[in-house]
């Protein structure tokens, strides 16, 4: 039986197939931007002519999507209505006078008032109060009425947020009964199913960007299943969610919001699955696409988790994996801002029409480009021959673009694209690592994406980082991590309470309810009680705090004890002190989590031994004079133990590894390489 990982990227959809008793397959398709969907179809198609992949025997099929992202990123939305508890329908322009930006000369609103203006707002006549009990009863008319007046306003979708629904739900409960009886196909979200956890703004922000989503992932999830039924694909389809964790399609859909960072979730479960193999437990994974790079940090072999993330400069109260996404990747559009300054992006090429030199009528630089005229790209195997590219208009649009501008020959325009977009890296790890108390030296580097293994030394020198580990497959490592991810589901519920005063028999009996919850998703998922595992976590802080962190629980021994301590050790490494004053718990979180097999590929031992340069080629690299003669290898002929000295480039069909002056790379017996700086540790 076969399995298939499918990841989109904003540039290409990569693809890994595994069959029993084989290596890996990968395969890199453009990513269609009108619907990508088509590009996963595409793939699967190709999987059958040119591999003999029999449809009908694939077992599995894991999709990591960006959709989710895409809808909130461009808009593009449907018309998205919200019922409130009478005289708190302005609950998204209040938000909580959070500025990012306090010294703009121009401040834009911060809070999503767009996902569902003044003029799609309801109030219901209800009230609960914060101990659960009912103030004014739910009127039922209030409800028709405002069902009725949205629907004729052509909402799509409706997000339901009351008052302390997240201590009695009821409300809200026969609110979706009463719409759902005379508008079937309205898709609803409830906030007592979202997001039930106290503070109204947050809630009510998850919940609409919930319901904001439903029907564009609900048309495209309906579009692929359709699209893999025609080709004669018998697997459930599966997706990658924001906290690193796989879902049945049927259960992505009731809680849309959960597959934000979806692709880059899947990344770094890729990552940490290579640091497993490679016996490193702390990594920090940089992601590397044509669109953007994402960067995470992996300790102790476990992705750090945060329990709220930002997309499109919103704040979404959502477990992801901490992904710090910036729009610096290959694609990137090199641009003269008005001082005369060099700027890398954040606008990308993407796939259509591409850097220039992709001949698809392109016409500004991009970082592709200037890795063109620096030589680290073998114009006829990029992306293992697929797509041939032009080295000539690379010359020509940076000439024009950027060197003739500022003065520098193509070279040297060259060579500055890449310091920028390599500072801007630089600092993004900084903000996952430093910014949350690990001093980046200490970790190793692991690069993926299509553009990683080009950046991935110059990134490591300019932090201090002396050893970089390269994945077999790095340019299609998300696609692999798709295979490698449990499945997992997580709930949450309300749970205020002093650390101090903690009552056990409270605690289990919530967690108990929350048990009950995971244990009817996993059924879904037709996953067997025993075969999962299950973890509890509690959002703490200290009492009159504002935020929390989100810290393990274990039911054993002295409980609060070591919640309070676990507290105050994260509290001191994120933020530099832990004082001793008394905390309290917000959340009470369960996880519970099955399968998840690491999917590592064996050396192909009939192509393993054979020379493996294959030729020179002069590259320009920062700090050195004029241009250096560097040895080409093929990834895949490099036997187990070789040592290569830099200068030197490693091809292969999903990726370009460059080994710079004063690095070594050794291949380790799992198919992965180790990049070291000499001098630098090696162990």
């Amino acid at each position: 039986m076969v399995e298939i990982g499918v990841d989109i990227g904003g540039t290409f959809t990569d693809v890994v197939c595994r069959a029993p008793g084989e290596a890996l397959r990968v395969m890199k398709v453009p990513t269609t931007r009108d619907d990508p969907s088509k590009a996963v179809l595409e793939a699967a198609q190709k999987l059958s002519e040119e591999w003999g992949v029999a449809a009908a025997d694939v077992s599995r099929f894991v999709h990591g999507t960006t959709v989710a992202t895409n809808a909130v990123l461009e808009r593009k939305g449907p018309k998205t209505g919200l019922l409130t508890t009478a005289g708190f329908k302005d609950i998204l322009e209040i938000g909580r006078q959070i500025r990012h930006t306090l010294y703009a000369a121009i401040l834009e609103p911060e809070e999503p008032g767009y996902l569902a203006p003044g003029a799609l707002r309801r109030e219901i006549a209800e009230r609960v109060a914060e101990d659960g009990s009912v103030i004014e009863p739910l009127d039922d008319q209030s409800v028709r009425d405002a069902a009725a007046k949205l629907v004729a306003d052509g909402v799509e979708t409706i997000a339901i947020c009351y008052l302390f629904s997240f201590v009695n739900p009821d409300h809200e409960q026969r609110t979706a009964e009463i719409i759902r009886e005379e508008y079937p196909d309205l898709a609803l979200s409830l906030s007592c199913e979202v997001d039930p956890a106290f503070r109204e703004y947050e809630r009510t922000v998850v919940t609409a960007f919930d319901a904001y989503i439903k029907p564009v992932i609900d048309r495209y999830l309906n579009n692929l299943e359709a699209g893999l039924a025609e080709i004669g694909v018998p697997a459930p389809l599966q997706i990658m969610q924001s906290r690193g964790g796989i879902a049945s399609s049927k259960v992505a859909r009731q809680r849309p919001v959960r597959l934000f960072l979806s692709g880059p979730a899947a990344g770094v479960i890729g990552a940490q699955m290579v640091g497993e193999s490679a016996d490193m437990s702390d990594i920090i994974s940089v992601d590397i696409g044509g669109t953007s790079s994402d960067i995470a940090l992996i300790r102790a072999g476990e992705p750090l988790i945060r329990p709220e993330g930002q997309v499109a400069g919103y704040d979404i109260r959502v477990p992801m994996v901490d992904v710090n996404a910036i729009g610096s990747g290959g694609g990137s559009i090199a641009w003269i801002d008005s001082a005369g300054g060099l700027r890398v992006g954040p606008h990308s090429a993407g796939s259509e029409p591409g850097p220039a030199c992709y001949g698809r009528g392109g016409e500004e630089a991009t970082v592709t480009d200037a890795s063109i005229v620096l030589g680290y790209l073998d114009p006829d195997y990029f992306a293992g021959g697929t797509l041939r590219l032009n080295p000539d208009l690379s010359f020509k649009v940076i000439e024009e673009k950027v060197a003739k501008p500022l003065g520098l020959t193509v070279e040297q325009a060259a060579l500055g694209i890449h310091q920028v977009v390599n500072t801007q890296m630089t600092e993004g790890i900084r903000l996952v690592s430093i910014r949350q108390g690990y001093d980046p030296r200490e970790f190793a580097l692991l690069p993926l994406g299509g553009a990683g293994g080009i950046h991935a030394a110059a990134l490591a020198t300019e932090l201090g980082i002396s050893r970089i580990v390269v994945a077999r497959h790095p340019g299609v490592l998300s696609a692999t991590g798709l295979l490698s991810a449990p499945i997992e589901h997580e709930t949450s519920a309300a749970f205020a309470q002093p650390i101090a005063e903690l009552s056990l028999p409270d605690t289990r009996a919530t967690l108990k309810e929350l048990d009950e919850r995971c244990s009817e998703l996993m059924k879904n998922e037709n996953v067997r009680a025993e075969d999962v595992e299950i973890r509890y976590f509690a959002d703490v802080c200290y009492v009159g705090q504002s935020h929390y962190l989100e810290i393990p629980l274990t039911l054993d021994g002295d409980v609060a004890g070591k919640l309070y301590d676990g507290f105050r050790e994260a509290h001191n490494r994120i933020f530099g002190h832990a004082a001793k004053s008394p905390a309290q718990i917000v959340n009470l979180r369960a996880i519970h989590r099955a399968g998840g097999e690491r999917v590592l590929d064996d050396i192909s031992a009939d192509r393993v031994g054979a020379p493996s340069q294959k030729g020179t080629r002069d590259i320009i690299v920062q700090g050195h004079e004029g241009r250096l003669k560097a040895a080409i290898h093929d990834r895949e002929l490099i036997a187990p133990d070789t040592r290569i000295d830099g200068p030197a480039i490693l091809e292969q069909s999903d990726t370009t590894t460059v080994v710079p002056p004063g690095w070594n790379v050794r291949a380790l017996k799992d198919g992965n390489l180790l990049m070291v700086f000499e001098g630098g540790d090696t162990e």
